[in-house]
């Protein structure tokens, strides 16, 4: 059960203020003390928003991440950038972030950096807040690797990388993380053509040693890399495996899917808890509250409401800040309006 019916909460990103885009494009202008007052006064930014919006459950807006994976690329050891793989110019698309090959065995000696994050949100956010921390799942996170001479494929770099993110997630406990949400959207985005008892067995190996001891989520979305997806947008081919998943709420994109499967839904809500994405993160225009008031009357048709959690449909990074700030404002009226 939730802890608030109809829960407001947030995939974990939040878009960059302008001057920390700019900043971390000139990192080379600022010393150690400049970047970790950066870093603070970012969080702080991000956590400001989230509680002026209304939610119930904020992040620190991962505004030390670059990019969903890169990012943690930099906390591992044994690949190196690759910069042949990538499409240079011309519209955005996937195949233009960029790519790692794998030169000596993966590993992560000082982790993987989620727990500075999280310890920092936890001293700089309210304490009338639900705090989250956020990190792919070793499936994801195995995505922008190649796998060189050391590994066979995108398989076994995963089974690599599951004891790295394990690890993490045991010492996010200890830290104190009230929910922790391990996003596998590369699962849910090939869902369709991949062995999705395959995808579960990886997920519940890899939160194993944490189930019961933090509420855990996942995030399962069709890709938003500049407002651009790139799986199969449709969440019928999860089913019924994904029902196995050892989660306390699972997240699913749903607006971009114009509800076509609001009613899928509830097979989900028979074993978990449900959040679902009442805001498109890829349009610009505004959802009135009115607007998200019918989308969550769609949802609780299927999920009752002391199950039910609203969200975007993805992080919101990709998303400007002044429609960001707009969408989720209007999002946490309408729920408490709903309540």
């Amino acid at each position: 059960m939730q802890p608030i019916p109809i829960k407001t909460t947030v995939v974990g990103s939040w878009p960059f203020p302008s001057w920390l885009e700019f900043a971390s494009e000139n990192l080379d202008k600022f010393g150690p003390a400049d970047i970790n007052e950066m870093i603070e006064d970012a969080v702080v930014n991000a956590i400001h928003d989230q509680v002026t919006a209304g939610l119930d459950v904020i992040t620190d807006g991962e505004q030390t991440r670059l990019d969903f994976n890169l990012s943690f690329y930099g906390f591992i050891k044994g690949i190196q950038p690759n910069h042949e793989e990538t499409r240079k110019f011309g519209p955005p698309a996937h195949d233009q972030r960029g790519k790692h090959t794998i030169i000596e065995p993966l590993t992560a000696p000082k982790g993987l950096g989620v727990v500075e994050e999280y310890t920092r949100l936890k001293r700089l956010a309210p304490a009338d807040k639900i705090l989250k921390a956020s990190i792919p799942g070793p499936y994801t996170l195995s995505g922008r690797m190649v796998a060189g001479e050391i590994y066979k494929d995108r398989w076994e770099i995963t089974e690599a990388l599951l004891p790295i993110v394990a690890k993490e997630l045991e010492d996010l406990v200890a830290a104190g993380a009230q929910e922790i949400c391990i996003d596998e959207p590369s699962m849910s985005c090939y869902a369709y053509k991949e062995d999705t008892k395959r995808f579960v067995d990886i997920f519940n190996r890899t939160v194993k040693n944490i189930v019961g001891k933090t509420r855990i989520a996942t995030h399962l979305c069709f890709g938003n890399y500049k407002g651009r997806s790139v799986g199969k947008k449709t969440i019928a081919p999860m089913l019924p495996d994904f029902l196995d998943l050892k989660v306390d709420e699972l997240h699913s994109e749903m607006t971009v899917l114009n509800f076509a499967e609001v009613h899928l839904l509830e097979r989900f809500a028979e074993k978990m808890d449900v959040a679902v994405g009442v805001i498109d993160v890829k349009s610009y225009y505004i959802e009135t509250v009115e607007d998200v008031r019918e989308r969550i009357e769609k949802c609780l048709k299927y999920v009752p409401a002391e199950k039910l959690a609203v969200a975007p449909d993805c992080g919101m990074s990709q998303t400007a800040r002044w429609a960001t700030k707009q969408k989720i404002a209007n999002m946490c009226a309408a729920a408490k309006q709903m309540r």
